[in-house]
């Protein structure tokens, strides 16, 4: 087994939603040390010293278990990911050449307050699948303690103070194995387990630091895996072939979870990572830019942080250079960028611009049957008949269902909300059949037995699903 630099072609596509993932939360609007929700930070796959873990329910390890299918003398290509805290103080020049530490440091364009940045390390290791075969191979690492200074000038290019950058010692272990299943075909259950070995130990008398700001310099931070076979495929974890189905069952994943990555359609890319995702996740097309605070509302980000005031920009970018990065991406944003990110809902792609073609990772959306389509568009001013009672009731398996039918709930079948996966197989009323802008129904209901079903009724509050989401009940 070597240790070897990976190839960058690789990861390249996974590698752009495993970047989304490492930095998620990293810091949030309004992107300033001083706001409520940057203090307590790293949230996402931290693993933490052990003496550290088990009493405040954190975890030191993670573990990737998935079923692969390697071709010929393939190679297994391990790339593990994780923020390494990195504590910076600030202190400022006293006239006698010394420093001390301060809370702030006021800068023409900045102001500098103490903040754990945030390092990005990688473990690269390669290793041919026969050797895992033969038994558990393990690659320890270690990142070792360090300081930094850097200067702080003023307007006139004097130093007017200094950052001090500490950065703790964090011990880890990369452990695989492979197990080959009794599957008609040749197939492994490959397991990786990363975990930090960190001896650190909290001091009882708080002395030397027994909280969570102790712990952290020394934890692997939003820690992920970037798994590739050289020849062969992994199988997905939610949607396996049928042989494989009982294998995938067996498979026992810990803080984390492994989805098919790369181009859409490819199968040689894993992202195991510690925020649940689907296969094939993808950075929408629209995007700017990192902005830490999830990319589905980068056009609010945008908007909001632009309006900050000359006084919060400042502290903003004096917090962190990422922090500032996107503060000059949202200052110097063209109004076409802006324009872009605006209206852009995949799902309405046919309606919006028929001509365009829909992106690969989601081709079901735009399939015929995908999405229940009534006979005429929902508004059509030459034909607008709000009382229509032939749009009250939709044929279902050949059942006429409209307001007071029975329905059986089946909802799941288009990612439905993991909420509505707790009704499934609940009996529910139709309130109201609905026809909306994009031509598509949907079936207001309420659930049988709820307790709160006339309150919902009276303010119109209602579950909704599609006709292929329930099935006919028989009235009773």
């Amino acid at each position: 087994m070597t240790a070897t630099v990976l190839p960058g072609s690789r990861f390249a596509v996974a590698r752009q939603v495993a970047d989304a993932v490492l930095f998620e939360g990293y810091v949030l609007y309004p992107y300033r040390a001083s706001a409520a929700k940057n203090r307590l930070r790293w949230q996402f796959g931290v693993l933490v010293p052990p003496a550290w873990g088990p009493a405040h329910d954190e975890h030191s390890f993670q573990r990737t278990e998935l079923v692969m299918e390697p071709r010929g003398a393939a190679t297994l290509a391990v790339e593990l990911r994780f923020l390494h805290a990195q504590r910076r103080a600030v202190e400022e020049a006293r006239p006698d050449g010394s420093f001390a530490p301060v809370p702030e440091l006021h800068l023409p364009d900045r102001v500098l307050v103490p903040w754990d940045e945030g390092t990005e390390e990688r473990v690269e290791m390669t290793v041919p699948v026969a050797e895992l075969e033969e038994g558990e191979v393990c690659l320890p690492f270690v990142r070792p303690a360090r300081q930094e200074i850097e200067p702080v000038l003023g307007a006139d290019g004097r130093e007017v103070g200094r950052l001090v950058r500490r950065t703790e010692r964090a011990d880890g272990v990369l452990r695989l194995r492979a197990e080959q299943l009794d599957v008609p075909y040749r197939a492994f259950k490959l397991t990786v387990v990363v975990e930090n070995t960190s001896d650190w130990t909290p001091k009882a008398d708080g002395s030397g630091g027994a909280n969570r700001d102790a712990a952290l310099p020394r934890s692997l931070v939003a820690a992920h895996l970037l798994l590739g076979l050289s020849a062969g495929s992994f199988l997905s974890m939610t949607d396996p072939p049928e042989w494989a189905r009982a294998s995938i069952a067996t498979c026992a994943n810990l803080h984390t979870w492994p989805v098919l990555a790369g181009e859409p359609g490819s199968a040689d890319v894993v992202l195991s990572s510690p925020i649940i995702l689907e296969d094939h996740p993808g950075i929408a097309p629209e995007s700017i830019g990192a902005m830490y605070d999830a990319t589905e509302i980068d056009e609010i980000l945008a908007l909001r942080t632009a309006a900050l005031t000359d006084q919060e920009k400042r502290e903003a970018r004096g917090t962190d250079a990422r922090a500032a990065a996107v503060i000059d991406l949202a200052d110097t944003m063209p109004p076409e960028v802006l324009e872009r990110l605006h209206g852009a809902v995949r799902a309405l792609r046919e309606v919006t611009d028929p001509g365009a073609p829909g992106p690969d990772r989601i081709p079901e959306l735009f399939e015929e049957d995908a999405v229940f389509k009534p006979e005429t568009p929902w508004w059509d001013p030459a034909h607008a008949d709000p009382a229509d009672p032939a749009r009250d009731r939709i044929l279902i398996d050949g059942t006429s269902v409209g307001p007071g039918s029975r329905v059986l709930l089946r909802p799941g079948l288009r990612r439905t909300d993991a909420q509505d996966l707790f009704l499934r197989g609940r009996a529910a009323q139709v309130e109201a059949v609905l026809h909306d802008v994009d031509g598509g129904v949907h079936l207001a209901v309420t659930v049988e037995g709820d307790p709160g079903a006339d309150i919902r009724r009276e303010q119109g509050r209602f579950l909704y699903f599609q006709p292929d989401e329930v099935a006919p009940l028989e009235d009773v």
